[in-house]
């Protein structure tokens, strides 16, 4: 399998089935093998008006641009607002400011999507909003700490603040084991997974993870909440460079040539997301004695 570079967990439950506990709002996860089913359940919220959370394979979404590269992930999340049955077109709300029109036929396909690493299977949420209320300190305090575990004490050293370092040692090497257009398709899907194009906000997901840090000190009152989002926005910017080396090299005739020249950067990037990491553990074990 071709090398793949994720800026997020996947937990168990969802990532959207815990915004939802820690908020009050049910999230109700939905499979089936059956595209009818899918599709007739997804009209049906529609034309009730009630949004549903959708998971799809992005390469089959017309507004992204992967440079004319074919390009699958199928672990994408959106949300269908809306339903025009003149022009059979669904609205998706995505990570942009933008409602994107999007034909019933490119999306049943995006959803339909067997491309690995994470068929879409038709998945989709509901949600219940009865007992829905603002995120408290508490839970905010318990997300993070959850989250510093997940990158200081990973379960494998593929993952967390190791698996950067391991990634820095293993990209220059991938040219031994993947053939030229395979070595090309792998630096661009990094170049993707970094960049705001993917779907992650850019920097690799710290962008929005700062932002998530502000809007936590904002409602805890815990101002060094808002320094740590500064040391992500910093990080980020790290990311966004290392994810513009992955597109240039891309696209050079020969980017085995130039692997080496990312080892440095990406073990710059683990030193200052171990010490961003540790210092929100220490924040919250301390509100962790306080509260």
């Amino acid at each position: 399998a071709p090398p793949f570079m994720g800026g997020r967990a996947t937990p168990e439950p969802s990532l959207e089935e815990l915004a939802g506990q820690r908020t009050g709002v049910e999230v109700i996860p939905h499979t089936t093998t059956s595209a009818h089913k899918a599709e007739a359940a997804l009209l049906e919220m529609l034309e009730a008006g009630t949004p549903a959370l959708l998971q799809v394979d992005m390469g089959y979404l017309p507004y992204f641009d992967f440079g004319g590269q074919e390009y699958h992930f199928g672990g994408h999340v959106v949300v269908a607002c809306g339903y025009d049955p003149a022009t059979r077109e669904v609205l998706i709300a995505d990570r942009d400011a933008t409602l994107h029109p999007v034909s019933w036929e490119a999306l049943a396909q995006a959803r339909g999507s067997t491309h690995k690493p994470f068929p879409p299977k038709h998945r989709w949420c509901s949600f219940n909003f009865t007992h829905r209320h603002p995120p408290q300190p508490h839970a905010i305090f318990t997300a993070i700490e959850r989250q510093v575990d997940g990158m200081l004490h990973p379960p494998i050293s593929n993952f967390g603040v190791r698996g950067i370092r391991k990634t820095a040692q293993l990209v220059p090497h991938w040219h031994e084991t993947l053939a030229p257009d395979a070595l090309k398709w792998a630096l661009f899907n990094s170049y993707i997974f970094i960049s705001p194009v993917g779907g992650s906000g850019g920097g690799m997901f710290r962008y929005m993870f700062s932002r998530f840090l502000h809007e936590a000190a904002a409602i805890t009152g815990c101002d060094e909440l808002a320094d740590s989002g500064r040391a992500f926005e910093r990080i980020g910017d790290a990311w966004a460079q290392v994810g513009d080396w992955f597109k240039a090299v891309s696209e050079v005739d020969d980017p085995a040539a130039r692997l080496a020249e990312c080892k440095l950067p990406l073990e710059e990037i683990a030193a200052l997301e171990g010490e961003a990491w540790a210092r929100l553990d220490e924040i919250v074990q301390a509100e962790g004695m306080a509260m």
